[in-house]
């Protein structure tokens, strides 16, 4: 199974650790890491007993006894997998059933829970918890966490496919698909079957090079090292393709964090992962930001962050904000 970090989560597994018992909590907003959980915890049930029988209820309309009219054994298959989708949008007899059904499961049978968040039916996920049952949590982190878990993600799909890749190319990919996991599942899939040897960020380039020069990715690059006219150039084409200013000054706010933190860690002794980033995005960061000052680098966030309010319905004129922010940053918050 492809995996990414095997680390576990605060609150449960990861997506990419699945364990089979009487009931399995799947559980987070990310829905193609809750696919590819209960598809984990589908393989492993089969290579248990390849005649197991699959049963999918939806908890939107779930009707009582549903539960234990699933799970009891048929003339076909005396071992189920009972799939019970949707769940936080359940039936209040979907409730019921569950908290009642955790306390006495039946043996032979795996119930998967899959809940996509929020608090509909608390009291039944608070009885599945305290049951014992594994929770598996499928979200993905925010700010540089999260591009640190899509690397890992990215990462992770190639070495299933026993494939290398180089980091650059890793980066390069995020950059280009941006927080998609399914668009980036399928690009590293098209990558392993079209391509060989190792896979590079030339090789990225020249299947995605047209989606990275149109990121904000590319234009936050340009802009950090002081390139102004290829950042003002690249920001161009991003709008001239559709590209929203709210996800190019956001792609800016997290470039400068990332700025940010490297500066922190020069003499401080702490690794990158402390600070919540890849080796070779530190690495990486650390080569653009080199001219950078402490005021340099407060300047450019204040005037980020201002774009942020004013691409978010604070001004009139959102282009004109995100350029004066990228013009700032270029300018290493000296303007």
């Amino acid at each position: 199974m492809p995996a990414t970090s095997r680390k576990r989560t605060p609150s449960g597994r990861a997506w990419n650790e699945p364990t089979l018992a009487p009931v399995v909590l799947v559980r987070g907003p990310a829905e193609y890491l809750r696919e590819r959980a209960v598809a984990g915890l589908l393989a492993l049930a089969r290579q248990r007993d390849p005649e197991i029988e699959r049963v999918v209820l939806a908890g939107p309309e779930y009707v009582a006894g549903a539960v234990l009219s699933a799970t009891s054994p048929s003339l076909f298959s005396a071992s189920k997998v009972v799939e019970i989708t949707g769940a936080e949008q359940c039936t209040d007899a979907l409730v019921t059933d569950m908290v009642e059904y955790v306390k006495a499961p039946f043996g032979d049978a795996v119930v998967i829970l899959v809940h996509g968040g929020g608090v509909r039916g608390k009291r039944m996920l608070d009885a599945v918890r305290k049951s014992g049952a594994p929770e598996i949590v499928c979200e993905v982190p925010q700010w540089d966490a999260g591009e640190v878990f899509k690397a890992d993600f990215v990462t992770g799909e190639f070495r299933a496919a026993k494939r290398k890749v180089a980091p650059e190319a890793v980066s390069a990919l995020v950059e280009a698909l941006g927080s998609d996991l399914r668009e980036l599942a399928s690009a590293a899939a098209q990558l392993v079957a079209d391509t060989e040897g190792t896979v590079t960020a030339e090789v990225v380039d020249r299947y995605y090079g047209g989606r990275v020069q149109a990121t904000g990715f590319r234009v936050a690059d340009a802009a950090v090292i002081g390139d102004v006219g290829q950042a003002v150039a690249l920001l161009r084409h991003a709008l001239d393709v559709g590209v929203d200013p709210v996800p190019l000054v956001a792609a800016l706010a997290s470039k400068m964090r990332q700025v940010a933190k490297v500066s922190d860690l020069r003499g401080t002794g702490k690794r990158p992962q402390d600070v919540g980033l890849a080796p070779f995005i530190a690495r990486k960061i650390g080569e653009q930001s080199r001219g950078w000052t402490d005021a340099g680098i407060a300047a450019a966030i204040e005037a980020v962050a201002a774009a942020d309010a004013d691409v978010k319905g604070g001004a009139r004129d959102p282009i004109y904000a995100v350029e004066k922010a990228v013009l700032t940053v270029a300018a290493r918050g000296l303007r």
